[in-house]
Order: C-alpha cells, then sequence, then structure tokens
C-alpha cells in the first residue's frame, strides 16, 4: 500500500474593525473598515485565491484525478468574496466538481466559541456546514477547528456532532516519542480519527520557502519529496497543512512558489511511494495506532502550540470574558438578525489574536498579520466596539420587554378558573353548532383540500 500525502489549505479573511473612538459608543453602530476589507479581500483574490485555484485545477485535469487537496473555508471569509470577489466562489465550485477536493467544516465566525460556550460553538458549526453545502454543493465530513485548536473535550464535542475525522496540530509537547506521521483516535471519543499536521515540512512552505538566508533555500520539489521520505521512512502518511495565502500572498510569486506547486505533484506521482489523499480518504485507508491525549487545548500557532497566540495575556482573557459573558442575555433577543451578524463577526479570532503581546520567538509574524500599531491599540478600538454592542443588546432587550408587556395588557383578561368556568357551556354550544353545520353540509359535494406537504 501507498503511503500518503494529505494537503490541507486554510481559507480566511477576518472582518476588520474600522477606527472606533470613544466618542462614538451609543452615535454609531457600523463597526468595520469596509474600504480595507474590500482592498485586502480583492488583493488576495488576484494574487492567491484566483491564480491557485486555476493552478489546482489544471493539476486535478492533468493528473486525472490523482491529485487531491483539502479546504476549510471560513463563513466570514464568504461573505467577503460574496460582497466584493464572487468570482472566487465560481473558482472555488469548479474545484468541487472535481470530486478531488474535500470541503471541511469548522467555525463560521473562525471563531474561539470552543474554548467558551459549547452552545455557540455547535451552531456556528451547524451554520458554517449549511453554508458549505448551500455553496458548493457538498457536506462537510471532516471537521478543522479554528486555527487548528484541539483538546479531548473539543474532539468529543466533534464528535457528538456526527463527525468522524478531525484534524489538528501534531505538537511536539503532547506527542512525546510519537510521529505525527500516522492517524491517532481521540481519548475521550475513541472513534473520532484525527490527523495531526507535520509542521516541520508544513513551515517549510508556509514560512521558510523564499527565505534566502535559510541554509536549504531554494527549495525544489525533488528535495523536498526527500525529506518527506526521510520523515515518512517507517510511517503512513505526511499531512501538510497551511495557509492558503501563502501562495501569492506571503510568498511572494516572484519567490518561485507557484512554479513549486506545479511541478510538486509530478515529483509525488513519478515516484509513486506517495499517493494524494483528502482527510476522509486517509481516515478510510489508515487506522489509527493510539489515542492521543490533549487535557489543554493546542493550536498551530506559535511555538507554544497553544492558544496563548489569542489568550495569553489580560488584555485578550478580558474582551474574551466580556463577549461571551453576553451570551445569555442575548439569547433574550429575538428577530434581530444584525445583533447576532456583529455578534459573529465579533468573535473572530484575529480581533483577539491581534492584542497579542509577544515580542520575541512569534513577534514578527504577530506584526506582520496586525493592522494596529500596539495590542494595545488593538485592545481599546476591539472594547469600544464591544460596549457600543452591549448597550444595543441591552436597548433590544428593553423594547422586546415594552413589546411583551403591551401584548399582556391587551390580552383578554380572563383568569384560569374564569376559563374553567366557562369552559363546559361552550363546548356544547361548539357541539350543537357542530351537529347544525353537519346536518346542513348532507349531500352537498366536498371542497377540494389544498394538501401542504411538509418539509422533512
Amino acid at each position: 500500500m501507498k503511503k500518503s500525502i494529505c494537503l490541507y489549505f486554510q481559507v480566511h479573511q477576518p472582518n476588520r474593525l474600522r477606527l472606533y473612538r470613544f466618542f462614538d459608543i451609543g452615535k454609531d453602530s457600523h463597526y468595520y473598515d469596509d474600504f480595507a476589507n474590500r482592498t485586502i479581500l480583492r488583493r488576495v483574490a488576484q494574487r492567491c485565491y484566483l491564480p491557485t485555484n486555476e493552478l489546482l485545477l489544471e493539476l486535478i485535469r492533468t493528473y486525472k484525478g490523482q491529485f487531491k487537496v483539502a479546504f476549510s473555508i471560513s463563513g466570514s471569509v464568504i461573505e467577503q468574496f460574496d460582497r466584493y470577489a464572487p468570482e472566487v466562489i465560481d473558482s472555488f465550485r469548479r474545484l468541487a466538481e472535481t470530486g478531488c477536493v474535500e470541503f471541511l467544516a469548522e467555525t463560521y465566525y473562525h471563531s474561539l466559541a470552543s474554548l467558551a460556550s459549547p452552545t455557540e460553538f455547535k451552531h456556528q458549526v451547524m451554520q458554517h456546514r449549511d453554508t458549505i453545502e448551500h455553496y458548493f454543493g457538498v457536506t462537510p465530513k471532516t471537521f478543522r477547528n479554528t486555527e487548528l485548536i484541539y483538546s479531548d473535550e473539543i474532539g468529543s464535542m466533534v464528535y457528538d456532532m456526527g463527525f468522524k475525522t478531525m484534524l489538528t496540530e501534531g505538537a511536539k509537547h503532547v506527542l512525546g516519542w510519537k510521529s505525527p506521521n500516522y492517524i491517532y483516535s481521540g481519548a475521550l471519543a475513541p472513534k473520532l480519527k484525527l490527523l495531526l499536521k507535520n509542521s516541520s515540512l508544513s513551515d517549510d512552505i508556509a514560512f521558510r520557502f523564499s527565505d534566502k538566508s535559510w541554509s536549504d533555500w531554494p527549495l525544489t520539489g525533488d528535495k523536498y519529496l526527500g525529506w518527506i521520505k526521510a520523515s515518512a521512512q517507517n510511517d503512513e502518511i505526511v499531512n501538510l497543512f497551511m495557509d492558503y495565502e501563502t501562495f501569492g500572498e506571503h510568498q511572494k510569486a516572484q519567490s518561485g512558489i507557484f512554479d513549486f506547486m506545479r511541478y510538486f505533484p509530478e515529483v509525488v506521482i513519478k515516484d509513486g511511494e506517495f499517493e494524494f489523499v483528502t482527510p476522509e480518504q486517509a481516515a478510510r485507508k489508515h487506522k489509527a495506532v493510539a489515542a492521543l491525549d490533549v487535557p489543554d487545548p493546542i493550536s498551530w500557532a506559535d511555538e507554544e502550540r497553544d492558544v496563548t497566540a489569542w489568550l495569553g495575556n489580560e488584555l485578550q482573557n478580558d474582551a474574551f470574558s466580556k463577549l461571551y459573558s453576553i451570551t445569555e442575555k442575548l439569547s433574550l433577543v429575538k428577530g434581530h438578525e444584525q445583533l447576532w451578524s456583529d455578534f459573529g463577526h465579533l468573535q473572530e479570532s484575529d480581533h483577539f489574536y491581534y492584542m497579542c503581546t509577544k515580542f520575541f520567538s512569534d513577534g514578527a509574524v504577530h506584526k506582520y498579520f496586525n493592522p494596529y500599531d500596539t495590542p494595545y491599540e488593538a485592545f481599546i478600538n476591539y472594547m469600544n466596539v464591544l460596549s457600543d454592542f452591549i448597550l444595543r443588546v441591552d436597548d433590544a432587550i428593553s423594547v422586546s420587554d415594552v413589546n411583551f408587556a403591551a401584548e399582556k395588557k391587551t390580552a383578554p383578561a380572563k383568569t384560569a378558573k374564569a376559563a374553567a368556568a366557562a369552559g363546559k357551556p361552550a363546548r356544547k354550544a361548539a357541539e350543537k353548532k357542530s351537529a347544525k353545520t353537519a346536518s346542513s353540509a348532507e349531500g352537498k359535494k366536498p371542497s377540494a383540500r389544498k394538501t401542504v406537504k411538509t418539509k422533512k
């Protein structure tokens, strides 16, 4: 049996917040920097999404289905595609039609809900699943949590939602002596299969590819396949997981990244030792070799491979706690779609990432993705927006209370006792009226009835 290579790409763009000052609170509830969101989305579409999708489609056709990839596309970026670049959705649809591309489920808003609210987490996963079905005509069967965040508890929730396969990070402090190049099972959900990212090989493309100071630069397809063979000498599968924006955006076209991607599948297929598989295919092909114990959440971020990129300081934890503290209150609000949409977008993990105060090992990476000059500016701006949002929630609840009181006041003023006393004569009158109606209807042709189909 051939060994496997699983290529997976994350596709996400956040809804960036505009500069929102203290004096805007209670006066202006439009939170988003529409110009920046449109400009960045259009730029990345031209540099990455469109040309890379075209390249992948070409590779799938050239190798007649032997080349396969997987994507998770957040609901947040799909909304932006719809708004600013619908041609990108069309290009993903063409990939979906090949049958060689798997679309994964995730949280709709690329959120940290799995760490705060099981109810909100489940809601977003189901919302995202329905969105993928709507746009691409496929039902996700594999799950990938935001930034590959995973723990035993999260794995159990994911399995309970019906997913049998999940992606996460091959964190060294969790694996110990074990290799990431096997499939594992969840500690609390033994039937959940886990595919682990090979961090070193993935980061060779995602972070080091264009670094001319790197001792192994330039990276070629033949050299890379040699590394894969060495890594999986006695193993079964190599999982290469990365941001899709690696192609053309983080690693510019002039770095040769597209040439590498065009040539690499040919090298693998001609060699014959490995074959490309999707996560679902990998789970069917390979058995889990052992359970993986992950009591504390892990992710693919930073050297620590934990969640400190988003929840590692007081600023982040304060904002996070305040956001999710209004979940119960918001559940009292009915029929306010914009409120719920804003609540979702305020959950995007990027807002908390911008508040990270790591200035050493991973500081450069955080700075590259941060539109703010400092984490403190990110925190102040976010909290101003959140303060306005909380006011809107309180106002909506007040209006709901007023409407409820008005409805109650205008309702028929019958006590339960009076209603019970009136019930018997009322039933007798109804019976007489029914008998009279039935008698007068004898001999008449019955009227046609419309059949109402119920959606099952």
